[in-house]
Parts: C-alpha cells; sequence; structure tokens
C-alpha cells in the first residue's frame, strides 16, 4: 500500500492519501496462434538452451513477442503489478512440469516419487519477463512489479485419482521449488507477490479435511512452509480461493493477503474484519465478476424479469453466437465502473482501508470472448480503483 503525505493549503496542516494499488489474477483469452505460442513455449526452458535449440526460431520469438506485449498492455492500462502472461491451462502447466504422475481415464495417477522435473522448475512465461527485464522496463520506464501465480498443493493434488495427505505435501514442496526457481529480483525489477491459487478449496466436502484429521494438518503445514519461503524473499504471499467457507487458511501465519470471488462471503462477513486484525493479514479487494456467462446472465435477468431457466439458456447461447458473428459487442456485458466502485467502497468501509492494499478482478479473464474485452474489463479495474482512493 503506497502512502503519500503533503501540504494542505492551511499552514502546517498534512494530508494523508492512501493508495489502493491494483493487480490482476493473470488468465486471458490468447490472442492469435495458440499451438504456434504453445511450441515456443516449449522451447524457452534451460534444458533446450542445453541442447543448443535455436533461440531465433519464429515460435520461440512468437511466445516472447505475446509475453511482453500482454505484460505491457496490462501496464499501460494502469494495472500496478500485473500477473504474468497466463494464456494457458493453469493446472496442465504445473502438472507438466512434475515426475511420477501420468494422465489416465480416472484423472492424474501416482506411479512414482512425485517431483520437479530436472530444468522444468521455471516458468517460460515468468524466464522471458526476466530474461528481457531490461527492455521491458525502459518501455514502460518503470520497474517492472510482476504477481506470480501458481497452482496451489490442495488443488494439484485434487487432479489426483489417488489424493492423500502425503501427496498434498509432495506437491507442496514441488511448489516451493518453483517458487524458488521464479522468484526473481534485480536493478529492473522482478516479483512482488506470489499468489498459491487454491480454487478447488472450499468448493466440496472433503473428508481428509475433517477438523481433527491428519490431512488437514498437513495442508495447513504445507501452505505455511510454502509462504514462509515467499517471506524470506521479503515478497508479499496471497491465497487465491473461489469459496473461504473452509477458515482454516487463517491459520497460515506467514500469509499475507487472502483474496477470493465477488460474492464470497469473505467480503461480507462482519467476522472478516476480527480476523484480519487478529491474524494481521490484508485483503485483496475483488471487484469485477469474471465468468462471462454469469456476466451475461445479469444482463439477461435484468431485461427480462421472469424467465425460465431453458429459456435463459438459450439466450445465453444466443449472445455467444452473436458475439462470434461480432454482431454484439462482448464489452456491453463488462460490469460498469459504478458496480466496482460501489463494492470496493463496501470493502473499504467494512475493513479499513489500512486492511486492502490491492485491488482487482476476482479471477482470470479466460472464459472472455476476446483479448480486447479482457483489457477493457482491467481497464475498469483500474478506472474504477483510482476515482474510489480518498483521503
Amino acid at each position: 500500500m503506497d502512502i503519500s503525505y503533503y501540504f494542505t493549503n492551511s499552514p502546517l496542516k498534512w494530508r494523508v492519501e492512501i493508495i489502493i494499488k491494483t493487480c490482476d489474477v493473470g488468465s486471458m483469452p490468447f490472442p492469435g496462434n495458440f499451438k504456434k505460442f504453445i511450441k515456443g513455449a516449449k522451447l524457452i526452458d534451460p534444458l533446450m538452451e542445453l541442447l543448443h535449440v535455436d533461440k531465433e526460431s519464429k515460435e520461440r520469438k512468437y511466445f516472447e513477442e505475446k509475453v511482453v506485449q500482454n505484460y505491457i498492455d496490462k501496464i499501460r492500462i494502469g494495472i500496478d503489478v500485473p500477473s504474468y502472461p497466463q494464456f494457458r491451462d493453469m493446472n496442465e502447466m504445473f502438472l507438466n512440469t512434475i515426475r511420477g504422475i501420468k494422465k489416465s481415464k480416472r484423472g492424474y495417477e501416482v506411479i512414482d516419487k512425485v517431483t520437479v522435473k530436472k530444468g522444468y522448475a521455471s516458468i517460460p512465461e515468468v524466464r522471458v519477463l526476466r530474461q528481457k527485464n531490461k527492455e521491458i522496463s525502459q518501455k514502460i520506464d518503470k520497474l517492472l512489479k510482476v504477481r506470480l501465480c501458481i497452482t496451489g498443493p490442495y488443488t494439484l493434488a485434487s487432479t489426483c485419482a489417488n489424493k492423500n495427505e502425503d501427496l498434498i505435501k509432495k506437491f507442496g514442496e514441488a511448489v516451493e521449488q518453483i517458487i524458488e526457481e521464479n522468484c526473481f529480483r534485480g536493478k529492473y525489477g522482478g516479483v512482488s507477490i506470489v499468489s498459491i491459487d487454491e480454487p478447488v478449496f472450499g468448493m466440496v466436502d472433503d473428508p481428509q479435511l475433517d477438523i481433527g484429521s491428519i490431512g488437514r494438518e498437513i495442508l495447513i503445514k504445507t501452505w505455511e512452509n510454502i509462504c514462509h519461503r515467499i517471506k524470506l524473499k521479503s515478497i508479499q504471499s496471497c491465497l487465491h480461493l473461489h469459496s473461504t467457507k473452509n477458515e482454516d487458511f487463517w491459520k497460515i501465519k506467514s500469509l499475507d493477503i487472502v483474496e477470493s470471488h465477488v460474492n464470497d462471503t469473505l467480503y461480507t462477513s462482519s467476522e472478516t474484519k476480527n480476523k484480519l486484525e487478529k491474524e494481521d493479514k490484508y485483503l485483496k479487494a475483488s471487484i469485477s465478476i469474471t465468468v462471462f456467462d454469469d456476466l451475461i446472465r445479469k444482463i439477461i435477468e435484468k431485461n427480462m424479469r421472469s424467465i425460465n431457466e431453458i429459456t435463459l439458456n438459450q439466450k445465453i447461447a444466443d449472445v455467444w453466437t452473436g458475439i462470434r458473428k461480432e454482431k454484439i459487442t462482448a464489452t456491453h456485458y463488462i460490469e460498469t465502473l459504478e458496480i466496482m466502485k460501489k463494492r470496493l467502497l463496501q470493502i473499504i468501509n467494512r475493513y479499513g482501508i489500512e486492511r486492502v492494499p490491492y485491488a482487482g478482478p476476482e479471477c482470470g479473464l479466460r472464459s472472455f470472448p476476446t483479448y480486447n474485452s479482457a483489457i477493457e474489463c482491467l481497464r475498469r479495474v483500474v478506472k474504477a480503483t483510482k476515482e474510489t482512493n480518498f483521503t
């Protein structure tokens, strides 16, 4: 959080301005040739460099250009701490770096010791930002500030058919190794926040997380180890959730920031204020809904108050058809500045601006129909946040 002091017109009087920064969660629709992009990603890792793979290959350069451009696009619309560009599926991204598992009809199965494959801990997108940090810094005329998003151990373990407590711990150790490899900082900036993304946690009842269970204690300890490693690097840690029904996350002593979805009770419960103060934690204010189907649904229901589910679903499908045929403008369905400002003000008034260092969308924007519509959503988030800051 930025706090600045300046004189007012009255003699010897100071005014304090607290500025909430903006960040995004990461995922975006891809604007271009996705197959070429994926091929380029495979040419970035250190192992390929050791094999002297052509650094000037068209696919590699294409990948690098898309990563750099997305980061710059987010900076230029005002995002203070952009996530590294996430055009790929996050679960697959990290599962593909792990040895000891294989994909099956039932999901992933553990077949050997779970560890990070040699040479695979470096995230290609982050590696590009690190290698080109001077070039990017000069283009944006400021230091790089990157939000590093990594799928959490509970979510990774949940993709496996034979998930158990030990598997959560092993994935946690893999996540620590990935964090260690990717938390770059230097003369031209680097990673400011590490977000552990746990979208599965709290969404279903899991007997392994029952009160008094070994699994519950292992998960909390695993999260603590990850956040402690982040803290040792003087970088902020964040836990990204889709539900806070299970409140075990409050027990992570080294965790700095919590975030969830717009309609989660985290942003409405009176207990949140007590927990934030007692556990000395902070809140990222989620002020924009990012599931595009839900945005379409809200507009249709607003215009047609009495509508059955079958008709509603058909109208949602019709909107998508219209967008794809360019007969309907996708940005029409993005939430307004007024809605975003109202959410942010409510969060600030409930929990105090000193506990809200960041604002942003609730999740990634991959469900948006176009890259430009996703950028427009982020632009509105920035504008709403700047216009809501107060003294």
